[in-house]
């Protein structure tokens, strides 16, 4: 959770392009996701991103917040027992040092069940077409999100696909989907660290939590 848009505003903004089904995933919590998905008028899905020892994994469809720490089996295993989907978000990282590739061995892969292509903050295209790569070879489901910490990044990169039902419908209409979309400017990661820095200042100063009020996005234009 990168950034501070009211949650009123996500819904203007996805009302305004076109989006009619949202994956909203925090990092470490389904709060915010879930405060979405009451006053969305469309679908909202409730993901997380879950920091593991050896890189991020996303839980689809869950209905618990899963903690960070956890190893990546057992993470696995949680979002299973809530009957989520697994998802490997931007596996290659977004910066060129930046590589979760302990993550995209043969024994996590085989868990998976899909791999995120395009990541709208990624800057690099070759770690998209490394993805691309990766999810062919293991004939796993593709995905785009716009992993938008900003009003505007949201629509940035969707998957545009038919409408679903439940979790297994979803993998199902996910691979008749298209990626579409673009990277966003290197400059949009500027607003999220200064919003990251502020967190931090108001964790010092009042150690009761804050309610979550934003949220990373994985966007689908298309029925629903």
């Amino acid at each position: 959770m990168d950034c501070g848009t009211p949650l009123e505003k996500i819904v203007a903004r996805c009302n305004e392009i076109g989006i009619n089904c949202l994956a909203v995933a925090d990092h470490g919590t389904i709060a915010g996701a879930l405060k979405l998905r009451e006053l969305a008028p469309f679908r909202v899905i409730i993901a997380e991103e879950i920091l593991t020892p050896i890189g991020e994994l996303m839980g689809l469809f869950l209905n618990e917040t899963i903690p960070n720490g956890l190893s990546p089996e057992e993470t696995i295993a949680r979002i299973r027992g809530q009957g989520g989907l697994i998802n490997i978000p931007h596996p290659f990282g977004r910066w060129p040092l930046q590589n979760s590739n302990k993550l995209t061995s043969p024994g996590i892969l085989s868990q998976v069940d899909i791999v995120e292509v395009l990541n709208a903050r990624t800057l690099f295209p070759n770690s998209s077409s490394k993805a691309w790569k990766l999810a062919s070879e293991h004939g796993l489901a593709v995905s785009a999100g716009s992993d938008a910490h900003t009003i505007r990044e949201i629509g940035r990169a969707y998957m545009e696909m038919p409408e679903f039902s439940g979790p297994g419908d979803f993998l199902d209409c996910l691979s008749q989907g298209k990626v579409l979309g673009h990277r966003s400017s290197p400059f949009v990661h500027f607003p999220s660290t200064w919003s990251k820095v502020r967190k931090r200042s108001r964790s010092h100063l009042h150690p009761n939590p804050i309610p979550p009020r934003e949220s990373d996005y994985t966007d689908r234009k298309g029925p629903c």
